[in-house]
């Protein structure tokens, strides 16, 4: 059993593990939120998160009145399907918030250039090859997580401190637009993705502000045209 201080993300590597091993298999209900909920030792609030992240990666699939399935593929990584519903429908679109980003991170990212320390810079490179491991080994989380530790560092070192709070009041719709066009990602935009990264690491460490805005602005734009949106 899991320690329960584990967070839902933790849980969601699990049952991701679980369809990876064949424990769980493709078209297969999933267990109860109750089972589940025992097995893991933590709250059914917490196991709804953990759910709600791998059905938003492509990984689970939510049938009205009948369940949760572990979504049908043909176990490689790339397309498989439809995107799952936007969770923050009631609040912003999803086009809201990548027209959102491109605006706050384009600015960030120039903000920010010539203000990393050469360990940042490493540990963006770093994020970026794990992206592009993860994405090669199906592990679709730890592909994110590394999209997300590569955004958070320029976040970290951007000079104005109200961008960075107002990032922060945003980061779980942020989170959910990376998360949110994996399912219909193609192996060559995901190659594409991890080229527009290495891009933006070469402008912020040149200290060329402006490049590094133009960089992420479009890197923002090409991952909406994978949603289908045009920002």
């Amino acid at each position: 059993m899991l320690n329960k201080t584990l967070l839902p993300q933790s849980v969601a590597r699990e049952i991701q593990a679980m369809i990876q091993s064949g424990e769980l298999k493709a078209g297969e209900k999933v267990p109860s939120q109750r089972e589940f909920s025992q097995r893991f030792g933590i709250s059914r609030a917490s196991l709804r998160e953990a759910l709600l992240t791998l059905e938003t990666l492509g990984l689970l699939k939510t049938e009205a009145g009948r369940g949760t399935f572990v979504a049908a593929g043909d176990g490689t990584a790339g397309p498989s399907g439809n995107m799952a519903p936007w969770r923050y429908s009631e609040s912003y679109s999803v086009f809201d918030v990548f027209q959102t980003r491109i605006l706050l991170e384009g600015e960030i990212a120039r903000l920010a250039a010539g203000r990393l320390s050469q360990a940042q810079l490493d540990l963006m490179e770093k994020a970026t090859k794990t992206m592009e491991e993860c994405w090669a080994s199906q592990d679709l989380l730890a592909n994110v997580d590394a999209d997300l530790e590569f955004h958070g560092i320029i976040v970290s070192a951007c000079s104005n401190t109200m961008l960075k709070a107002l990032y922060k009041t945003v980061r779980d719709q942020v989170t959910e637009t990376q998360r949110q066009p994996i399912p219909i990602t193609d192996p060559e935009r995901m190659r594409q993705s991890i080229a527009e990264h290495r891009r933006i690491i070469a402008a912020l460490k040149s200290n060329a502000g402006d490049t590094a805005c133009v960089e992420m602005e479009t890197h923002i734009r090409n991952t909406a045209r994978c949603a289908g949106l045009q920002p």
